[in-house]
Formats: structure tokens, C-alpha cells, sequence
């Protein structure tokens, strides 16, 4: 029998009942078997297309050459070294042990046993997350607990936690300014507010370090040409560890009718004679600042960061700051720890009178040793200024290997003229352990100055 006529494309009839037959045979099959219908075929790469390099950015480049620069010269990396435990005073890296002022753990709350008992329990409690955005489904009753305690300290009405405390600033920041609103800052001020203020939309500018005669200044002259004005300050400046006049920062926003920001992530457990912060310190109603910022992971032994204020500010950030509205809700154990630090601290304000002791000390040594200590004022952050980078991290191997672990805090963090080991004191350290650190800080770094000399004078010859 012949073939019948040939159909589509060719095919014969046949060929095509055939054709037929075996496609209405695989249907069933797959209805069978519904998974293979659903698993999907991986898409063919296109010939000759590879992924992006990232070791091309230019950016990587030069950070390359900065490695290869500093093996040449026998520098170890001071950054991403492990801990083998907890960081205090003290800590053990290399299976060494090291004076450690690296850490930021002011009141030694951090492995306090109060404050890990809180924590275990919360886990026993709640588990190790909350699983969920707190707008859905991650609210716990230790989330308002913990932000009830916060508001308290600081004297406010209210107070919102989030998980990073970079993204509190940011975050915030973001939300509460537009593009018809304008946002002034210290020259100084934490990278977060700085990103924050971009991020909004706002014009910004920022004003010499503390100089509040500056901001009035500026202000008299521009701000009729905004609706909304933010001013942020730092309550003690995470670099050089000096701060504000808040009294006089309160007057220019009041007389100017603009908001005032005061980061407190490196002030809280610090000043004011029980650690609540520089409105203590300084004697000013807290309720006189619209926004107060602070962070759990100094202090408080956790990780996070909280904004303190008016009810109607955090019930507005509760559903409109992606930071909170979009993120998981702070781990229970964190938010028990931070409970538990604030008790602690409320409860032994001789911790606080400790820290003082020991920053004020730390202070004097360093003078008495013809270090360069800049603007600090003896509150837990005191920086040994170098002056390059190159310096700063040669100075900070040197100290490394006589047993001292202290940072360097180079360019673009600090202009580069000002690179410095920065030291964060606490209420743990010792004073002998200061003196130490202090003693082989000004040997290794007239070591490096006689070095630096030497090399120029090859060069200029």
C-alpha cells in the first residue's frame, strides 16, 4: 500500500500518525508522572558568553597592589584575624594571647554570666529566630520588653529595634527625608548616616567637626529654601572619641526649626555617671532631641540597632522603614542579652565609674609618652594618630607581634594624614595592661618614625 499524501513540512502521513501516536504516549507518561512535566530543562548557554570578572574593577585592582605592597614589606593583614573565644581585655589569636583593645565590649557585659543565662533561656524559649518579619509574624513579647527598657534609659517614649545598627541610620534616615528636605552632618559623622542622608533623596551637607557656630551659620543663610532640616551628630565620635556640645547643637536646631539626630552607639554605657548617655552627661532633658540612635553590640552585648523617641516617630518607622518593615525581626537570644546588659549596668554603675577611670588613665599615658592622641577626651576611644596609612598598618603588625592588638584605621576612613591605631578601653582592662600597651605603642612607633627617616634620607640622595 502507498504511502498516503505527505502532510506539514513534508512529513507523510505515516510518518506523522507515528509522530502522533508517540507524542499522545510521553502525555500520559508525564501525567503519570506529573514531577517530570514540572522540572524544567537548563537553559542553553549561549556559546562564548562568560561571567563577569570581578577581579577587573579597578577598585579590586588597587586593592590587590595594596596586598602585594605590604607582603613585599613583611606586613601581616591586622584584619579578619580569628579569635579562638570571647574577645575581652584580653583575647587568644594564633593560640597566643594578646592585650586586646580591639574590642568594643565597654562594660565587659559581653559573656557576663547574667547576660548568657538571659540569652540561653531565650533560645529555650523562642528558638534561635523569629523566623519572620515582626509586621507579619516575628513579634515576641521580648522585642516590646526590650524596647520599653531602651526608651527608659534614654528618658523618651518609645523605641524601635533592627537588626543592624548600620542599617538603623540608614534606614531611617531614608524614610524621614525626601528630596525637598535637607540634611546637615559632622564632618565626622559614621559612614551609616552619611549613606542614609544619599539614599533619601535630600540635599546635604556637612559642617566642620563640633562646630556648631558653623551649622548656624549656614543654616541662617539656607534653610528657607527647605521644608524639613535634620541635624546629626554623634554622642561621642566612634574615631577620635571626643564629643559634642549638645546644648549648643540643641539651641541651633531649636532657633532654626530642625530636627536633631544624636548617634549614641559608642556613648551609651559610657557617659553620664550610669552610663545612659551624653544627655546625662551633659544634664539635658533627652525629650529636647527628636531622634536618639544607639546600637546593642557595645554596650549591650548584642547586635542590632534602636531608635528612641516620641511614640508618633517609631509607631510612623514601624510600618514605613524598610530596614525594620522588610527584615527579619532581632533574634531572641540578642534581645535578651541586651535586657540583661541594661540591668546589669543599671545595677553596678561602677562599671561605668571603671571605664572612666581607665580611659582617663589610658590618656595620660599616652601623653606622658609623647603620643599623639588627638582629640580625645578619655571616654573608652582613644586614637594614636600615625599619620599615612602605610604607617598605621606597618606600626600595627609591629605592636601585633609583641603581643598588643590594636587596629589600624586607615584612608578612607580617616583622611589619610590622620591614619591611627585606634584603642577601644574598657571597664575589664587592668592598668598595668595599659601601661603596656601604651609602652610598646611609643617604642614600635619611634621605631617606624627612625625607619621612615632613614628611607627618605636614601631617596633624596
Amino acid at each position: 500500500m502507498t504511502d498516503r499524501k505527505r502532510g506539514y513540512g513534508g512529513v507523510s502521513g505515516s510518518s506523522k500518525d507515528a509522530l502522533v501516536a508517540e507524542l499522545r504516549e510521553a502525555t500520559r507518561n508525564r501525567r503519570q508522572r506529573p514531577e517530570a512535566a514540572e522540572t524544567p530543562r537548563p537553559a542553553a548557554q549561549p556559546r562564548g558568553v562568560k561571567p563577569f570578572d570581578f577581579s577587573e574593577l579597578p577598585a579590586y585592582r588597587e586593592l590587590r597592589m595594596q596586598r602585594a605592597a605590604a607582603d613585599m614589606m613583611g606586613i601581616g593583614n591586622p584584619f579578619f584575624r580569628a579569635h579562638a573565644g570571647m574577645a575581652g581585655a584580653s583575647s587568644v589569636i594564633g593560640n597566643r594571647s594578646y592585650i586586646n583593645f580591639a574590642s568594643y565590649n565597654y562594660l565587659g557585659l559581653n559573656g557576663h554570666p547574667a547576660v548568657d543565662a538571659a540569652a540561653k533561656a531565650a533560645i529555650d524559649r523562642y528558638g534561635t529566630s523569629v523566623s519572620a518579619s515582626r509586621l507579619v509574624a516575628g513579634e515576641r513579647p521580648i522585642h516590646r520588653e526590650l524596647e520599653a527598657r531602651l526608651a527608659a534609659v534614654h528618658g523618651v517614649e518609645d523605641a524601635i529595634v533592627l537588626v543592624s545598627g548600620h542599617a538603623t541610620n540608614v534606614s531611617t534616615i531614608g524614610t524621614l527625608l525626601g528630596p525637598k528636605d535637607l540634611i546637615l552632618y559632622d564632618a565626622l559623622i559614621h559612614n551609616s548616616v552619611a549613606e542614609g542622608a544619599r539614599l533619601s533623596g535630600a540635599a546635604r551637607l556637612s559642617f566642620p567637626h563640633n562646630d556648631w557656630k558653623a551649622l548656624a551659620t549656614t543654616l541662617e543663610k539656607i534653610r528657607h529654601d527647605y521644608e524639613r532640616v535634620l541635624i546629626v551628630i554623634e554622642g561621642l565620635y566612634s574615631m577620635d572619641g571626643d564629643m559634642p556640645d549638645l546644648a549648643r547643637f540643641i539651641e541651633v536646631k531649636s532657633d532654626n526649626d530642625a530636627w536633631l539626630m544624636v548617634d549614641e552607639a559608642h556613648s551609651l554605657g559610657v557617659l553620664g555617671a550610669t552610663g545612659r548617655g551624653i544627655a546625662e552627661h551633659a544634664g539635658i532633658d533627652p525629650t529636647s532631641v527628636e531622634i536618639w540612635m544607639g546600637t546593642l553590640s557595645k554596650t549591650l552585648s548584642g547586635c542590632g540597632g534602636y531608635i528612641a523617641g516620641s511614640s508618633a516617630l517609631i509607631d510612623f518607622l514601624k510600618v514605613k522603614t524598610p530596614g525594620f518593615v522588610y527584615s527579619v525581626g532581632l533574634a531572641p537570644a540578642l534581645a535578651a542579652a541586651a535586657i540583661a546588659s541594661i540591668d546589669v549596668m543599671e545595677a553596678e554603675p561602677e562599671r561605668v565609674a571603671k571605664l572612666r577611670d581607665n580611659g582617663l588613665f589610658f590618656v595620660e599615658e599616652a601623653r606622658k609618652a609623647g603620643l599623639d592622641i588627638g582629640l580625645s577626651q578619655g571616654y573608652a576611644v582613644v586614637p594614636v594618630i600615625v599619620g599615612g596609612s602605610a604607617q598605621a598598618a606597618v606600626l600595627a603588625d609591629r605592636v601585633f607581634q609583641r603581643g598588643l592588638n590594636a587596629l589600624p584605621i586607615i584612608y578612607p576612613a580617616v583622611p589619610e594624614k590622620a591614619a591611627r591605631l585606634r584603642f577601644f578601653v574598657t571597664s575589664s582592662h587592668e592598668r598595668a595592661e595599659i601601661a603596656e600597651a601604651v609602652r610598646i605603642t611609643a617604642e614600635e612607633l619611634a621605631a617606624v618614625k627612625a625607619a621612615g627617616s632613614v628611607l627618605k634620607q636614601l631617596v633624596n640622595r
